[in-house]
Parts: structure tokens; C-alpha cells; sequence
């Protein structure tokens, strides 16, 4: 993967781009629905790939198993026949989980929004001083509490030196224009605490393995990294981990940068230099949206 120059270049259309990949890495939310509906050029560009002979494999920062993401991905209208598999940061986190061996778990995270991970966990529910380590899916409460809320917690945690089981390495998640915060925030403030935390998802190198492994379990053979780009809209995951596993990323401005980069609701040259000053990961385009 080349550093192109900063800014990349705008794209309208990304068919001839992509027909030059033998398989795409694509995020979820801001790429194929913000939250509430499918956008559907970026539906219609998976589409196109795959009828090209081209795999798709969602990658996701989704605190539950693939066949969740999948279930919500049905509600919004994003087509099955649009993708090969699905790699959620959920199925790392309970991967991690069973392979340390954890008996006994403190849970943070809705506990009805993420029935999906915490209820086919072998280990049990345990309160904080008998816990193996922590597994956290998100905020209790998005609505109303900040990363801060449970800094008296963590302090407990850290004097146990419990590991931090982060299911979501995502800050913050845009949904239909509104941001709430991630699994990512406490995280990284229990990380800023010297506290020890495994982040399951990008920009990590697991997601990026688990993904590659999906799409060469697909297409049954291997696939050398030059021929994967990674489609993402946030910088500090989709295309920083991009960057670390050697693959090229075009950027979806209107997703979670899109403040910094949309001015008055059209890409702005400037903001968007000013995005990709060094040391910013690179991307070999920038569309507003995806499209074919």
C-alpha cells in the first residue's frame, strides 16, 4: 500500500476503483445505514462487487455475534445477497473471553441490547470484587451518562488489576445524526488509568485477521492484502487499522467526520486537507458516500 498525498482524491463513482480488488472489507454503520435506513448506493455498490466475482466481508465494531448484525441489518432494509460474511468485534470479545478462560464476569453494557453477547457466555455474571475481568459492550445508559460515570469503578478495577474486556473499540457511534458514546470511551479512559484492556475490533490487527480468514474461507483460496481495500468512515478505526494491516481504504465523509469534512453539506477541499494532515492514516479516495 502506497501514502498517497494528503488530501485524497474526491470520488463521485467507485466501480473502476473497485473492480480492481478481489475483495472489500466494509464498515456498517455510517457506510451502509446511519442507524435508521440502508443507503442504497452503497447497498448497490456490494451488490455490483460480488456480481463482479468480488467478496464482500462486513467488518464491524458491533458489540454482538455476526448473526445479530446481521438480524438488525434485515431491519434496514441492507440485502443479504450484498455481502459474504460478517466479522462483529462481539465474536473477538467472546472469542478472547473463552480462550483466557474467565469464569466470572462484571458485565457493563445494556443489558436488553446486547442480550445477544452476554447471554451465551459460559462464564457468570459476578459482581466487581469476584470478578475474572470485565466485559463491556457499551454504556449502560448512551442517553444520559459519560465515560466519567464510572471512573469510581474502574478506580476499583484497577486496584484489582482486572483485565477490561472492550467488545466495541469504537468512541462514539452516529445514529440518524446523533452521536452516543461506545464501549471505546470507557475503555480508553480505563486504559489512561493504567489499566489492562484487550480491544476486540478495529482498528486492531484481530478484526482484520478474522476478516481476512472469512474471505479466504469464502473464496477458498488465499488473498494477498493488495487485492483487499477497506471501505470505512472513521479515521481512528476504519482507516488507521486499515493501515496497519497493509490495505488500502477509501473514506465515507459523511459518516462520523462529517462535521469536519461537509462544511455546508458538500465535501469541503479544505476541511478535508486539514482531516488528512500528517500523521493521519492515508486513503486512496474520499467519497461523500459510497457509490458504484
Amino acid at each position: 500500500m502506497q501514502r498517497r498525498p494528503s488530501p485524497p482524491p474526491i470520488l463521485a463513482h467507485a466501480g473502476e476503483l473497485l473492480s480492481r480488488y478481489e475483495v472489500m472489507f466494509c464498515d456498517v454503520w455510517g457506510v451502509l445505514h446511519d442507524g435508521h435506513r440502508a443507503f442504497e448506493t452503497a447497498c448497490e455498490a456490494l451488490l455490483r462487487f460480488r456480481s463482479g466475482g468480488g467478496t464482500v466481508i462486513l467488518v464491524s465494531n458491533a458489540p454482538v455475534p455476526g448473526e445479530r448484525v446481521a438480524a438488525m441489518l434485515d431491519t434496514r432494509a441492507v440485502p443479504r445477497d450484498a455481502y459474504d460474511g460478517i466479522v462483529a468485534s462481539g465474536e473477538i470479545a467472546l472469542r478472547h473471553v473463552a480462550e483466557m478462560g474467565y469464569r466470572r464476569l462484571y458485565f457493563i453494557g445494556p443489558q436488553d441490547r446486547d442480550a445477544a453477547t452476554f447471554t451465551i457466555l459460559a462464564a457468570q455474571r459476578s459482581d466487581l470484587d469476584e470478578a475474572d475481568a470485565i466485559l463491556c459492550t457499551g454504556l449502560n445508559d448512551d442517553e444520559v451518562e459519560t465515560a466519567d460515570d464510572y471512573r469510581p469503578l474502574l478506580e476499583r478495577a484497577r486496584a484489582r488489576a482486572l483485565p477490561f474486556v472492550c467488545a466495541n473499540p469504537d468512541l462514539v457511534v452516529d445514529v440518524g445524526g446523533r452521536q452516543y458514546l461506545c464501549a471505546g470511551a470507557i475503555a480508553d479512559l480505563y486504559e489512561r488509568m493504567d489499566g489492562s484492556v484487550f480491544w476486540a475490533g478495529k482498528p486492531h490487527a484481530n478484526a482484520y485477521e478474522a476478516a481476512q480468514a472469512a474471505a479466504e474461507a469464502q473464496s477458498g483460496r488465499p488473498v494477498a492484502r493488495q487485492h483487499i481495500i477497506a471501505v470505512g468512515d472513521s479515521l481512528r478505526t476504519d482507516l488507521k487499522g486499515a493501515e496497519a494491516a497493509g490495505i488500502d481504504a477509501i473514506f465515507v465523509a459523511s459518516g462520523i467526520h462529517r462535521d469536519e469534512t461537509m462544511g455546508t453539506g458538500m465535501l469541503d477541499a479544505e476541511r478535508l486537507a486539514a482531516l488528512f494532515a500528517p500523521p493521519a492514516p492515508p486513503a486512496i479516495a474520499v467519497m461523500e458516500r459510497l457509490a458504484w
